[in-house]
């Protein structure tokens, strides 16, 4: 549906308490509402508390994309009239037969808002006087103003807005209100989730896979890729880099003890993750760790990881259970895709006893004694035995290109 009276109107949350940056949160937004409609004619319109998404010809589309959109906390499609008691009414007891079609009960509810206080009629008045219509019209209906089977929505601004119920957004931040991560996409139901919950807080993000060929798969790889063009409908733009790990997966395997080969991994994978942050402009690394959750992700461990990394690590997911994660995981759409059968090199090559509360001293003597710095180098610098099939690059659901090398 399409044409002038009718517009997408888009409501904000935490945005409204910014204060004085309140206009930089809005224009972020906006931006973002205007990416995930590349390609789609539309305009964006910003009024106090509001934007509204005009001139389309694809409602399903903008619906789409609206609710995909980190920052907006509801949205509707509203039928717009000008500022007419007349055509208001006719229009409301249109929109009210229709909402009437599909709700569970043959109650309504009008809730009013008078933005624009220079309109005659006050909120309460607007309310009752278009209840009283509506009944009229319609005498199958009936208010209830506690369980109402629908609400009918009238906003009076320069023009007068009216719509059902809205449809849930996804709340937080538009992505670009924070800086950039770094998220160790392992290929799992954590990550991703990891990854999705830091888009939310507004964090543009890339996404770095560790590849262990041939002991993991192509099959590996290609399952990441899908996860990271999920994560795309919701944080746009993010890159991915596929690191050679096989090197130093032999030399764990070669100079460690079995149950220090876990954590000894993460360790390096922390310290490449920094040195491939230095390219992409991240200033923290994201894991979709949970406390207690395995082995490696005991207090003890994660206070070993953390010693090892040079960039802030970020775990959102950290005192969730598996249940929340999983939930999540099924509401984003990557819960299928992280359950193919294609392990990722952290499965493969987990201890059998691992450690459960490492000694630190003790483990950094461990990583001492790899002498893995060069090895660690090399595979972020796209250099590592392998590494010709997969070069650190930054991927999008469209196509690959090289991620730039500092200077």
């Amino acid at each position: 549906m399409s044409g002038s009276n009718r517009v997408f109107l888009v409501k904000y949350g935490e945005i409204s308490l910014k204060g004085a940056n309140r206009r930089q949160f809005e224009e972020r937004l906006i931006g973002q509402i205007h990416r995930q409609l590349a390609g789609i004619p539309h305009r964006v319109r910003r009024a106090w508390g509001r934007l509204f998404v005009e001139d389309y010809a694809d409602s399903a589309a903008v619906a789409r994309a609206l609710g995909d959109t980190f920052g907006i906390v509801a949205y509707a499609e509203a039928a717009v009239v000008p500022r007419d008691a007349g055509l208001l009414d006719a229009a409301a007891v249109a929109l009210a037969g229709r909402l009437a079609a599909s709700a569970p009960s043959s109650t309504f509810k009008i809730e009013a808002r008078r933005s624009d206080k220079s309109y005659p009629q006050t909120s309460y008045q607007i309310a009752c006087r278009l209840g009283d219509l509506i009944r009229a019209a319609l005498p199958a209906l009936s208010v209830d103003l506690r369980n109402p089977g629908f609400v009918l929505s009238v906003e009076v601004r320069d023009r007068i807005y009216l719509y059902g119920p809205p449809s849930p957004g996804r709340g937080g931040l538009p992505v670009g209100a924070s800086a950039r991560g770094l998220l160790l996409l392992s290929g799992g139901i954590d990550s991703p989730v990891a990854g999705y919950l830091m888009g939310k807080r507004g964090m543009p993000l890339d996404h770095l896979y560790f590849h262990s060929w041939p002991y993991t798969s192509d099959e590996a790889l290609a399952k990441v890729e899908r996860l990271a063009e999920i994560l795309a409908r919701y944080v746009p733009d993010a890159r991915l880099c596929a690191l050679s790990f096989t090197a130093i997966h032999e030399r764990i395997r070669q100079r460690a003890r079995d149950r220090f080969a876990t954590l000894l991994l993460r360790a390096c994978m922390m310290r490449a993750a920094a040195l491939v942050a230095r390219r992409t402009g991240a200033v923290a690394l994201i894991t979709g760790e949970s406390l207690g959750q395995v082995a490696s992700q005991t207090g003890e461990a994660i206070a070993f990881t953390d010693s090892t990394s040079e960039l802030p690590v970020l775990r959102p997911l950290i005192g969730m259970d598996k249940e929340e994660i999983v939930r999540t995981a099924r509401a984003i759409g990557t819960f299928e895709t992280s359950i193919l059968p294609y392990p990722d090199c952290c499965t493969l090559f987990a201890a059998k006893h691992p450690v459960l509360r490492p000694d630190q001293a003790q483990m950094h003597a461990a990583l001492r004694e790899l002498d893995a710095g060069e090895l660690i180098a090399a595979a972020a610098g796209g250099s590592a035995p392998g590494a010709e099939r997969l070069s650190p690059v930054p991927a999008t659901p469209s196509r690959t290109t090289p991620v730039p090398a500092t200077t």
